[in-house]
């Protein structure tokens, strides 16, 4: 079977995504596997398929590289609205549509896109640290020397903690920038280090308002080794936030051709 796909990325996050509107494309664990690896198949952090969705614009299903379906992608997200847009899926300049967490809406400004996070509440903070879900489990750690750490080590040494070893938890790490904040994530089912995440790139903006690091009241702009992103917030009392939104390029790199 020949199937055609097209490649997206986020702030080096990147996705191979499917239309699958015709719900003609099917793949087992060991295919998204297999698409995604990066010295074998096509090479990718995440897969995802949209697909027709009543009274939505579209439904994204999300999976990570190790080919298990997966919680939320902020990048991703704003990726898939980009390729929705250009299918003509979207006509307009704003969209709602559905995944694994509940509702999205997102904002369409070229290839800038604008994500709406779900709120956030109950957020445990530990000194320097925090643990809070953005539509996925984030572990965010404040530190000194991100840019030089050794992320896959630190963050494995988290991720398969007695915590967290059952479940996953994704890694961040974090500390001031400049007027920003600059981080690096690990990601569980990539299993490794990625150039962006924006769900992690949400939980540490949140983080550093709590932290008192953000770059102001109401946002913080957040550098990744893949570029930058700015997340949008209002704080609430208890450390709670709503009208939460994750902003920044969504891009288009190359549609191909590949035998399943």
């Amino acid at each position: 079977m020949t199937l055609t796909f097209y490649k997206y990325q986020g702030t080096g996050n990147d996705f191979i995504i499917f239309d699958n509107r015709k719900l003609s494309v099917k793949l087992n664990m060991n295919q998204i596997g297999f698409l995604c690896d990066r010295r074998f198949g096509i090479g990718a952090d995440g897969l995802m398929l949209l697909q027709n969705k009543k009274d939505f614009d579209f439904e994204m299903v999300y999976y990570n590289s190790d080919g298990n379906e997966s919680s939320f992608c902020g990048n991703g997200s704003r990726c898939i609205v980009s390729f929705a847009k250009e299918l003509g899926v979207i006509n307009k300049t704003e969209t709602k549509f559905i995944a694994t967490d509940g509702i999205h809406t997102a904002k369409i400004n070229g290839n800038i896109i604008s994500m709406k996070m779900n709120d956030v509440e109950n957020i445990e903070v530990d000194n320097d640290s925090y643990l809070l879900n953005t539509g996925s489990p984030h572990y965010v750690k404040f530190t000194s020397g991100v840019k030089t750490a050794d992320m896959v080590a630190e963050g494995r040494s988290i991720r398969y903690s007695d915590k967290f070893k059952k479940e996953g938890v994704n890694v961040n790490l974090a500390e001031k920038n400049g007027k920003g904040i600059y981080v690096r994530t690990y990601e569980r089912g990539v299993e490794d280090e990625t150039l962006s995440c924006g769900t992690g790139v949400t939980a540490s903006a949140l983080a550093s308002s709590i932290q008192g690091v953000s770059t102001a009241e109401n946002y913080s702009k957040i550098l990744t080794r893949g570029g930058e992103l700015t997340v949008h917030f209002h704080k609430g009392k208890n450390n709670s936030f709503t009208d939460i939104w994750l902003e920044g390029p969504a891009t288009f790199v190359f549609k191909g051709e590949v035998k399943i």
